[in-house]
Formats: structure tokens, C-alpha cells, sequence
């Protein structure tokens, strides 16, 4: 999963795994989108394995009734942090019975949708779960869950497992779930919107099944375009069949990351969802692999603590990049681990934090994790690293395990020294240059972008001949976006020969790199770089229409003509770049105060906070700012994404500095809701 890490167990509760071993859970779960809330009664199967006086699941601000073992009542403390039963438990097995109700601040959400439809959907990552359902923050407590879902009868319902019985109730549908296999907390889930569904099988017969909304039907092939060939790629390279019953990706919108690796059910942020021009900038692919990989990685076997994080996020990253490479060939794979070496490097001046350290960053944790493994493959081969992985998730299927529990499984198969290793890529912050490039060497494009990064500072008249030389051949394109970059700062003169030779690629990366890089746009390029606005790209069209716009003013008026009817993707960019643009266009717009109340919806709670945040930043930009616009400013700084909250935060004190939104700002704030009132009253007052 993308950016978010395991906390650390701690001390007192590791020890109750010693004492008492959780093996099911039942849950039978209502929820109430009005109230935001959830209930349920709960059964789980026990076994005491020594004797003990307290018994502990965890549980944030809930409310317990009905708390009974083997049908008897029992004395127990609501701590507001743990369901504690208080008893003198002696060995054996045992069934704890209990009722709940929750309003969960976070780990469940409630996204309204227009015509008063809704999206709920769990984030359990970290110590997230014990606020929605009580269960274990301990990674090491495995436990198998079967959910079941009451629910509107005009919505799906998803959980863990198979999907074992759906019964009717009234107006409502009870979605039961069952796993067959222990899991740790942090991956149960549950989701409930309205989507179509797209069924298929892998090479090994498992259930695949792809979701999206009804509005985003068109978009299941270059959504989902590679999701199976992933499913059977991955199979075979791991070598271990999938060790799940099912699998689905279903997308939710205002999702918290990229994508979570929920057992059997990956749930995914709706930027990925995309028609065929949006694939070429935002595909699914690499979070698509991600995910799916952490299904061994992670669900199968899971890290004692996150000391050891590497060996889910790392492996993940790893595997992930193999099956884009199976995808894309050997030059894109060896360009992204150019890539991710040189982040490394950077950011190993300030990091001093190594890959084995539960504060290590997402950087470390993920690619220089995704390194260590892939410098471990090459230097003992395919043959002895594919049977250790193998024995691996063998030997420790549905367990926890430690780094040393995975290098344990190397030493039989190969004497690589393993300590030194271990000293380099896990214990050390510095990145081993000398290793990573000769292992990158191994690719012929690799081999020209390092020529081509020696010449940096050298002047451009001494290696123009060679930069002509690159643009012409056919080495990968990143390596020609390299030569890009290093153009910048030059006089346009000097470099009119290689941008239009670069243009002439008709790569479409190559030609965002220069739509990118060429803000200042000269007249006598003006012709070319307009061919950009026609290139199938999103991310392109949206860089060359805003420069364009800003470099010949006689011609904005073409160039909103031609983009009038852009969408973009889901979240709108396109359109709400030309409303932007053409308000800031003086006489274009026959109907001024139709685009401007176009625009100020686009950053309503109708829309999601991607779209949202686009559309205030290019109101705020463009000073079209009336007390709409400040309203649903103040209503992003309570959003649950903390990316948006900021934003909105940020952009309320940049306007504060001004005596008059000042005086704007207090005087919406009667008309806001409690929450958002608090939000603003605590910005003015800083």
C-alpha cells in the first residue's frame, strides 16, 4: 500500500498473543449513513493457551452491551481505548459474545454523493481497524473473519471472502462474507456504493472481478487493461499459487492513498479510473501489481512489526516492478530504477534513517527496499531466489515474520555473504552508487542516459553533436527526456535545432517534457508547440493550453475556441482550466456568470477533493472570489484526505494576510456549519 506504515506493537499487548490465541470472528453489521454510525453483535472463537485474568480487543469509542463468554455475562471495562474482560481464564476453548455501537471519527467513511447517494468505505492500514470494528491493532493476532452486511438493497456490499449468501430484508439485503484463512485486522474491510462489475478467471481458475460506477461503464478496458495479465504473471513468478479465494479491485472515491491491499478485495483511489488517453499519464498498473503482490506479501505472510516493513513494502514495490516489466519491456524497468536510485541518492543527504528502522520513510521503506531485492537476485540468480521465496511464503504462510526469518531461507539456498548486505542496502542510509550502476549498465539505454548525465555541466556546443546524435537514434525515450531537461537554462537560439528534433519524435513523452520545460514559448515556435494541444494526452493539452494562453494573447481566443468541449480526466482538469482561462479572457465569454457558477460547483461538496482543490486553486488564482468560493474553502479544511484539509488551511491564511477577505471571511461565518466554524474561527485567531 501506497505511504502509510505499521506501528509498532507494543509491549503489553504482544504479550497476550502469548496467553490467549483469537482464531474467528463473526460480525453481524448495520450501518446508518445518516448518523455516520455502525453496530453490530460480534462472536469470537477463543482458545486460552495459559491462564490469564484479562482479555483485551481493541476498541476506540465504542459503546458495549451484552458481553458474554459461552452465553454468560461477564465483568468487563470499556477503557475507550480496549474492550478489557476481566476474569480468571483457564486453558480451553471459548466463545466472547458481544453487542456494539460506533461513530468513528476515522477508519470509516461516509462520501455523500449528489441525489443523496453515498459511498462508505474502511481504511484499516496501521492501528485504523479497532475504530469501526473491534478487533487487534497487533499485527500478530491472525484471525479468520466472516462478515455480514445489512444494507439498502439498491447498493453492493463487499467484504472479505467469498460472497457466501445474500438474503433480503425488507427494503435491505444481508451480504454474507466468508474467509476461510487468518488474517491480521488491518486488511478486514468493507465497501458499499453502486457499480457495474466485470467478471473473468485466471490461468488458475481463481474468481477475478473488476467494479466501477454505472457513469464509468466505457472505462473497464483501460481501467482494468492489464489487472489479469498481472493476476497470472505474478502467480507464475512468485511461484506460490494466489492463497486466496477470490480477488476483486473495486475504486472509492476521496480515497485516502493510491490503493490498499485489503485481503481478496483491493480498494483503490478513483483517479485511476480511466479512458484510453488518460491511461497514457495515470494507469492503474503499477498500484494494480502493487496491491495484488502484498496479497502474499503482507496477507499471507505479515511483518512482526514495522521494523521489519521492507519485507511488504519493498516486495511489493519489487514484484510490482517486475510485472511492469513483463508489460512495458526491459527499458522501462531499468528507467524506473534509474529513477528511484537517483531519489535515493538525494534524499540520502538528509535521511538518516535506514530501510531497517520503523521511522524509515516511504522512500526507503518501498524502493530502496524494492533495490536491496533486486541487487539480492542478481547477485545469487534466478534459479536460488525464486526457491527461497518460494520456501519463504511456504513456511510461513498466514504467520508474522522478521527479516531474518526471509534470510533465513537465502542461507540454504546460496552462501552469499548476507551480513554485508544486510550492512549496505537495510542498515545503512548511503546508496551504493558503484553496485547500482553496474547493475543498471546491463541495459543499453541505461548506458547512453549515464553519458548523457556526465555532460551536464559541460557546455552545450561541445555536446550538441551527441544530443543530435541520441534524438535521432531509437534509445528509450526517457533518456531523450534527459536531454530535455538539461536544455532548459539554454538560450532558445542554441537549442531551436534539438527542441524541434525532439518534437519530432512524436513520442508523447518526450513532447511533454518540452511542453513542460519551454515556459517562455518564442513566435517562431509558436506553430510547433501549438501541435502539442493536439497530442492525446490530458496532462499535455493541459500545459500547452495554459501556455499558450499566457504567451500570445492575440491568439487565446483560438485557443479556447479549439478546447471548449475538453474534459479531461475525472477530476475535470481540462474543463476546469478553460472556464479559468476563458473568465480571465476579457470579451470572450457571452455568458460570464454561467462559467463562473460552473466553475464554484466544480469546487462543491458535490465533487471529490481532487476536483475540488483544482477548481479553488484556478478561482483563487484568478481572482474570482465571491463568498460561494470562500464557503467551500472553509468546507475542504474538514475533509477527512489531510491533503485537502491543508490546502484549505493554507490557502485561508495566504488570504487572511488581506484586511478585506478578512472581513469576507467573517462575515460567512454564521452561515457555516459547526465544524467548519471551529476550522475558520481557529485560523483567525492565529
Amino acid at each position: 500500500m501506497k505511504y502509510i506504515f505499521l506501528l509498532i506493537t507494543s509491549f503489553a499487548f504482544a504479550q497476550q498473543t502469548q496467553f490467549v490465541d483469537f482464531k474467528t470472528a463473526s460480525g453481524l453489521l448495520t450501518l446508518n449513513a445518516k448518523e455516520k454510525s455502525i453496530s453490530g453483535i460480534v462472536d469470537y472463537g477463543f482458545t486460552i493457551l495459559k491462564p490469564i485474568d484479562t482479555i483485551k480487543i481493541d476498541a476506540k469509542n465504542m459503546e458495549f452491551s451484552k458481553v458474554q463468554i459461552d452465553n454468560k455475562d461477564v465483568v468487563f471495562v470499556n477503557s475507550g481505548k480496549q474492550l478489557q474482560i476481566i476474569g480468571n481464564f483457564q486453558k480451553g476453548d471459548n466463545h466472547l459474545t458481544f453487542e456494539y455501537t460506533a461513530k468513528p471519527k476515522q477508519a470509516l467513511y461516509f462520501i455523500d454523493i449528489e441525489d443523496k447517494e453515498v459511498q462508505i468505505w474502511t481504511q484499516g492500514q496501521g492501528r485504523y481497524t479497532s475504530n469501526w470494528f473491534p478487533s487487534f491493532d497487533d499485527v500478530n493476532e491472525k484471525v479468520i473473519f466472516n462478515l455480514g452486511i445489512t444494507y439498502d438493497s439498491a447498493y453492493q456490499v463487499f467484504s472479505n471472502g467469498i460472497l457466501k449468501e445474500k438474503s433480503q430484508n425488507g427494503n435491505s439485503y444481508r451480504w454474507q462474507y466468508e474467509m476461510k484463512k487468518p488474517m491480521s485486522s488491518y486488511v478486514l474491510m468493507l465497501a458499499i456504493g453502486k457499480y457495474d462489475k466485470k467478471s473473468s478467471k485466471s490461468k488458475s481458475n481463481v474468481p477475478l472481478e473488476y467494479y466501477l460506477e454505472n457513469k464509468d461503464v466505457s472505462r473497464f478496458e483501460p481501467t482494468f487493461r492489464y489487472s489479469k495479465r498481472i493476476f497470472d504473471f505474478l502467480e507464475k513468478e512468485i511461484g506460490v499459487q494466489y492463497p486466496w479465494e477470490i480477488y476483486r479491485e473495486i475504486p472509492v472515491r476521496d480515497f485516502l492513498y493510491a490503493g490498499m491491499e485489503n485481503t481478496t478485495s483491493t480498494l483503490l483511489a478513483t483517479r485511476y479510473v480511466v479512458d484510453s488517453i488518460g491511461f497514457v499519464d495515470r494507469n492503474y498498473t503499477n498500484v494494480d501489481a502493487h496491491e495484488l503482490a502484498h496479497h502474499w506479501f503482507g496477507d499471507l505472510i505479515t511483518a512482526e512489526s514495522s521494523k521489519h516493513h521492507w519485507l511488504q513494502e519493498g516486495f511489493a514495490t519489487y514484484y510490482a516492478a517486475l510485472a511492469e516489466r513483463d508489460i512495458f519491456g526491459d527499458d522501462y524497468f531499468y528507467s524506473k530504477l534509474y529513477d528511484t536510485a537517483q531519489q535515493i541518492k538525494f534524499a540520502s543527504r538528509t535521511d538518516s534513517i535506514p530501510v531497517l528502522n520503523p521511522k524509515a520513510s516511504s522512500l526507503t521503506f518501498y524502493e530502496k527496499g524494492a533495490w536491496a531485492l533486486f541487487v539480492l537476485y542478481e547477485s545469487i540468480g534466478d534459479k536460488a531466489f525464486k526457491k527461497a521465496i518460494k520456501s519463504y511464503l511456504k513456511k510461513y504462510a498466514y504467520q508474522t515474520v522478521n527479516s531474518e526469518d526471509f534470510f533465513n531461507e537465502i542461507k540454504k539456498v546460496s552462501d552469499f555473504d548476507l551480513e554485508k548486505f544486510q550492512k549496505t542496502w537495510l542498515e545503512s542510509t548511503v546508496f551504493d552508487t558503484p553496485v547500482a550502476n553496474a547493475l543498471l549498465s546491463k541495459n543499453k539505454s541505461i548506458q547512453v542516459r549515464l553519458e548523457v548525465d556526465k555532460l551536464k555541466k559541460t557546455p552545450l556546443a561541445e555536446k550538441k553533436d551527441f544530443f543530435i546524435k541520441t534524438l535521432n537514434s531509437d534509445v528509450y525515450h526517457t533518456v531523450k527526456e534527459a536531454i530535455i531537461d538539461q536544455l532548459e537554462n539554454e538560450k532558445y537560439e542554441s537549442k531551436k535545432e534539438l527542441l524541434i528534433l525532439a518534437m519530432k519524435t512524436n513520442n508523447i513523452q518526450i513532447r511533454q517534457t518540452i511542453a513542460e520545460s519551454l515556459t517562455r514559448i518564442p513566435e517562431d515556435f509558436r506553430a510547433e508547440y501549438e501541435t502539442l494541444l493536439n497530442d492525446k494526452s490530458y496532462q499535455t493539452q493541459e500545459i500547452a493550453l495554459y501556455w499558450l494562453w499566457r504567451n500570445f494573447p492575440e491568439h487565446r481566443n483560438e485557443y479556447l475556441d479549439k478546447s471548449k468541449d475538453w474534459i479531461g480526466f475525472n477530476d475535470y482538469n481540462l474543463r476546469t482550466m478553460w472556464l479559468s482561462l476563458a473568465l480571465s479572457t476579457p470579451n470572450y465569454a457571452s455568458n460570464p456568470d454561467e462559467l463562473v457558477a460552473e466553475l464554484i460547483d466544480f469546487s462543491s461538496t458535490k465533487y471529490e477533493a481532487t476536483t475540488r482543490q483544482n477548481a479553488l486553486e484556478k478561482l483563487i488564482a484568478f481572482k474570482i472570489i465571491n463568498d460561494q468560493v470562500l464557503s467551500n474553502l472553509v468546507a475542504s479544511t474538514t475533509h477527512h484526505m489531510w491533503q485537502f484539509s491543508k490546502f484549505g488551511r493554507d490557502t485561508i491564511r495566504m488570504l487572511l494576510k488581506n484586511s478585506e477577505m478578512r472581513a469576507s471571511f467573517e462575515r460567512i461565518l454564521p452561515n457555516l456549519t459547526p465544524d467548519e466554524q471551529f476550522q475558520l474561527n481557529r485560523l483567525l485567531k492565529e
